[in-house]
């Protein structure tokens, strides 16, 4: 995308948030000003009384998409546009978010940068899991994290996991996260795992509330290739916290680091250390 002129550009809003009406204006008129024609998203422009367009059509056309709202959003849109490789530029309605840490304030400003190629674009790892369903490959994408877990609050559960196809370690306890660098400071971060350097090429396994202490956290490099099933009963898979699917008994899901990475849209001076410190308050 950079040297080349943007033209028009896509805008997602963070849904049920009908007050974001009067930011959307103020963000048309900021792109409107230099000239690039917007392109609003058909669930966000049913939300605040206006005419939209298919989410398809705007992956399509558009330099670029713009997420409004907080990092739930950008995810959100990161992965329903995951098939079309488009730069995601993320603006926070609120506080700063750990992905989307441009304020409308800002845009104005940056909008002219990015017009002489002043910004950066960060690549960050996407997760892929494959469940074999019915002699079927059904694929799942994760930015965040895929959270294996038990179905019933009351049972732990026994997830078996292989890595290249060797044993690796039988997990009992309420579940395994796996996260990507982006997400290592979400759920992983939460239940004790470690924060990972958003741009690097690895992955994390960390177990929630394992049976035994001994059970650790542990950083894969990104060529490898997992499996997790369980043997005694079904399974709750949980993509990026939004969308929940069962596995069943028998089968397994199989999880590496996605062969296309996200492209996030950035500040040139962005300091991923700067917003680290800011939301998690180290030094104070």
């Amino acid at each position: 995308m950079k040297n080349k002129k943007i033209k028009k550009i896509g805008i997602v809003l963070r849904p049920s948030t009908p007050e974001l009406k009067e930011g959307y204006s103020k963000m048309e008129t900021i792109f409107k000003k230099h000239a690039i024609e917007v392109l609003l998203e058909g669930n966000s422009a049913e939300m605040i009384g206006t005419q939209g367009h298919d989410f398809k059509k705007i992956c399509k056309e558009c330099d670029f998409l713009v997420s409004f709202g907080g990092d739930g959003t950008l995810i959100s849109t990161v992965r329903k546009s995951f098939d079309f490789n488009i730069p995601i530029l993320g603006v926070y309605a609120g506080s700063l978010g750990f992905l989307a840490d441009l304020s409308l304030d800002e845009l104005d400003g940056f909008v002219q940068k990015m017009i002489k190629n002043r910004y950066r674009i960060d690549e960050r790892a996407m997760l892929e899991a494959t469940v074999i369903k019915n002699s079927k490959q059904v694929k799942y994408y994760a930015f965040n994290d895929i959270v294996l877990t038990r179905t019933r609050v009351s049972n732990m559960i026994h997830i078996e996991t292989l890595v290249d196809s060797q044993s690796f370690n039988t997990y009992y306890g309420d579940g395994v996260i796996v996260s990507t660098p982006t997400g290592s400071t979400a759920y992983n971060l939460s239940a004790g795992g470690p924060v990972l350097f958003p741009m690097s090429n690895v992955f994390a396994l960390t177990p929630i509330c394992p049976h035994s202490l001994t059970q650790r956290s542990v950083v894969l490099p990104g060529k490898f290739a997992i499996e997790m099933k369980t043997s005694e009963e079904r399974a709750l898979i949980i993509i990026d916290g939004q969308d929940v699917h069962e596995l069943e008994l028998g089968e397994s899901v199989h999880i590496k680091l996605a062969s296309k990475t996200v492209k996030l849209i950035h500040k040139k001076e962005y300091n991923y250390f700067d917003v680290l410190k800011e939301k998690l308050r180290w030094g104070e």
